[in-house]
C-alpha cells in the first residue's frame, strides 16, 4: 500500500511538471508564430540573404574598428569612425551626443515608440596598446576583437540589410555605438541615454555576449569604492613610529572580511572583493599613502547596500583603533570615492521582449539559457525597462587579455538573430 502511494505520488507530480511546462509552451507559441510569420516575410528573407552576402564586409568593418584603439574615457577616434561608417550605411540622421555615444534613428511608421539596440564602443585595454589584428587560420586574434568590436559590426550589417530591403518598422529604432561599459567606464553612456529628461526609450537591446543561445535577463549590480589612507610619511629608521597607512589599510582589510564574511551567508548571492592595492615610495620609507579598490556585487539592492554600509563602518573604526595607539606625529586621514555604482535589477520570463528573443533562438536551433550579468542592461531593467543582452556570435575567448581571439564559426547567423529579434519588438510594418 506504501508503495502505491508513493508511485501515486511520483505520478502526480510528474503530470503537474508537466501542466506546467504546457503552460510555459502555450505562453510562447504566442511569440513563436510571431517569429515564424515575420521569419517568412519576403524582405526578411532577402535581408538574411543579404547579411550572408555581406559576410566579407562585416569582417573588414570588424578589423578595421578593432585597429582603432577605445580605451573608456577615449573612445572619440573610434567613436567618429563608427558615425561615418553608420552614415555610408545609409542612415541620414546621425550624431554624437554630449556623452560620447554614437546615435543613428531610423524612423518608424510611428506607433510612438523607440527600441534601442547598441553595442559598447569602449575596450578595456590602454591606448598604447598594440590593437593591430593578426590571423593565424581562420582566427582573428586582437584585444577587443571580440569584446566588444565584433557588435559594432552586427550593428553595421543589421541596418544595412533593412535599408538595402526596405524594411518598414512600426517603432523607431535607435542604432547605438555607446561608451563607458566597462570597467571605471561605469556604464557611463547608457546612464547618459536613460537619464531622466533625455530621449524616451521604450525596450533595449545589448549586443555583447557570445554564442545565441546565451541571454542575459538580470541586471548584477555592483558597488565600487577607492579608500585612501593618508600619513605623514618619514624614514623606516628615523621616523619609526609615525602612523603607517599600510598597517591601517591592513587592519581595515580584516575588520571588512570579518564582518561581510557573515552578512553574506544567507540571502541572496552577494559578493566583495578588494581587487588592488598600492601606495609607498620604498622598501625603507613608511609610506605618506596607500589605497585600495573594493567591488561588491549583488542581484539584491538591499544587500548591497547593506554591504556598503559595513565597509565605510569597518575602515572608520579600523582607522579609529589604529589612530588611538598613535603616540607620535599625526594620525591617519582616510578618504573615500565611490568609483562604480551599477544597479540590480530582475525581470520576469513573460515580458515581450524576453519571449521574442527566446522564440528567435529556439527559430536557429538553439537552447535558451538565461541568465544574470552586468552590462549596459543593468541600467534599463533598473528603471523598469525592458532590457535583454543578446550574443553576438561566432566563437571567441581570452576576453579581456591580449591574445583575445575570435572566429567566424556562422557569425552570419548572430547578425540575423539580432535582426528578427529587432523586428520581432519593433513591429514589420505593413
Amino acid at each position: 500500500m506504501k508503495n502505491i502511494s508513493l508511485i501515486f505520488l511520483f505520478l502526480f507530480g510528474m503530470l503537474s511538471v508537466s501542466a506546467q511546462n504546457q503552460k510555459a509552451s502555450h505562453t510562447q507559441a504566442i511569440y513563436k508564430d510571431q517569429l515564424e510569420k515575420i521569419s517568412g516575410n519576403t524582405k526578411i528573407k532577402k535581408a538574411f540573404e543579404i547579411i550572408q552576402q555581406l559576410e566579407p564586409t562585416t569582417t573588414k568593418e570588424l578589423i578595421e574598428l578593432t585597429e582603432i584603439p577605445a580605451p573608456p574615457f577615449m573612445e572619440q577616434k573610434r567613436a567618429e569612425r563608427f558615425r561615418e561608417m553608420l552614415k555610408n550605411a545609409g542612415i541620414d540622421s546621425v550624431w554624437i551626443d554630449e556623452a560620447g555615444n554614437v546615435l543613428a534613428l531610423r524612423k518608424g511608421t510611428g506607433n510612438g515608440k523607440t527600441v534601442l539596440i547598441e553595442g559598447h564602443l569602449d575596450t578595456v585595454f590602454p591606448l598604447d596598446t598594440d590593437v593591430k589584428v593578426k590571423m593565424k587560420g581562420d582566427t582573428l586574434f586582437a584585444p577587443g576583437i571580440a569584446d566588444d568590436t565584433r557588435a559594432l559590426s552586427v550593428v553595421l550589417t543589421v541596418v544595412k540589410a533593412m535599408n538595402k530591403t526596405k524594411i518598414s518598422t512600426e517603432s523607431d529604432i535607435l542604432f547605438a555605438g555607446t561608451v563607458g561599459e566597462e570597467g571605471l567606464g561605469d556604464l557611463r553612456g547608457i546612464k547618459h541615454l536613460f537619464k531622466p529628461g533625455n530621449l524616451k526609450i521604450d525596450s533595449h537591446i545589448a549586443l555583447d555576449g557570445g554564442d545565441i543561445g546565451g541571454l542575459v535577463t538580470n541586471g548584477l549590480g555592483s558597488v565600487r569604492y577607492k579608500i585612501t589612507f593618508n600619513g605623514p610619511g618619514g624614514h623606516s629608521w628615523g621616523a619609526f613610529g609615525l602612523a603607517n597607512p599600510h598597517h591601517a589599510m591592513g587592519k581595515a582589510i580584516d575588520y571588512f572580511n570579518t564582518a561581510a564574511s557573515k552578512f553574506v551567508e544567507d540571502g541572496p548571492k552577494t559578493t566583495y572583493n578588494v581587487g588592488r592595492i598600492g601606495g609607498g615610495t620604498s622598501v625603507n620609507s613608511i609610506p605618506f599613502e596607500t589605497w585600495m579598490e573594493v567591488d561588491m556585487r549583488s542581484l539584491s539592492p538591499e544587500k548591497l547596500t547593506g554591504l556598503e554600509q559595513i565597509l565605510l563602518n569597518q575602515v572608520k573604526k579600523a582607522l579609529d583603533d589604529y589612530n588611538s595607539g598613535i603616540k607620535n606625529g599625526a594620525k591617519l586621514t582616510a578618504q573615500f570615492e565611490k568609483i562604480g555604482e551599477r544597479p540590480s535589477g530582475v525581470q520576469t520570463e513573460d515580458l515581450p521582449l524576453i519571449q521574442r528573443a527566446m522564440a528567435a533562438i529556439e527559430y536557429f536551433k538553439a537552447i535558451p539559457s538565461l541568465g544574470t550579468g552586468s552590462t549596459n542592461s543593468n541600467i534599463p531593467i533598473s528603471l523598469s525597462i525592458p532590457s535583454i543582452t543578446i550574443g553576438r556570435g561566432g566563437k571567441g575567448g581570452n576576453s579581456h587579455s591580449l591574445d583575445e581571439w575570435w572566429i567566424n564559426e556562422n557569425g552570419a547567423e548572430a547578425i540575423k538573430f539580432a535582426l528578427l529579434i529587432l523586428i520581432a519588438e519593433a513591429g514589420l510594418a505593413p
